[in-house]
């Protein structure tokens, strides 16, 4: 099992450029990707960003040129660094994690943190 617990985020003004951080922990080992995806009332969840252990990103459309994906494997943390929001980006963003197992894959989630851009 792993768990994952988000921070950062909040009110931002458009134009912003909060960053947020995640931790991971307990079975730590098992984790080949690390990322972000996002949320708004009535929509799907939505890939915002991911990286994999070998160090290979993909971002949504939204998100490239604009957020950076980052991890830390020694402290087990991801980051999301986010310029240039907009309103539409006003969303709960939620910490994700795959691990690889011999059963298949397994994904966790974190409980999200709120981003709200207004002026």
């Amino acid at each position: 099992q792993v768990q994952l617990v988000e921070s950062g985020g909040g009110l931002v003004h458009p134009g912003g450029s909060p960053k947020l951080s995640c931790a991971a922990s307990g079975n730590t080992i098992t984790i080949a990707i690390m990322g972000w995806y996002r949320q708004t009332p009535g929509n799907e969840r939505e890939l915002v960003a991911t990286l994999t252990n070998s160090g290979r990103t993909e971002y949504a459309d939204f998100a490239r040129g604009r957020f950076i994906v980052s991890r830390d494997r020694a402290e087990n943390t991801v980051a999301l660094q986010m310029n240039r929001l907009e309103p539409d980006d006003t969303a709960v963003y939620y910490c994700y994690a795959a691990a690889f197992m011999k059963w298949g894959r397994d994904d966790y989630w974190g409980r999200g943190t709120q981003v709200t851009v207004s002026s």
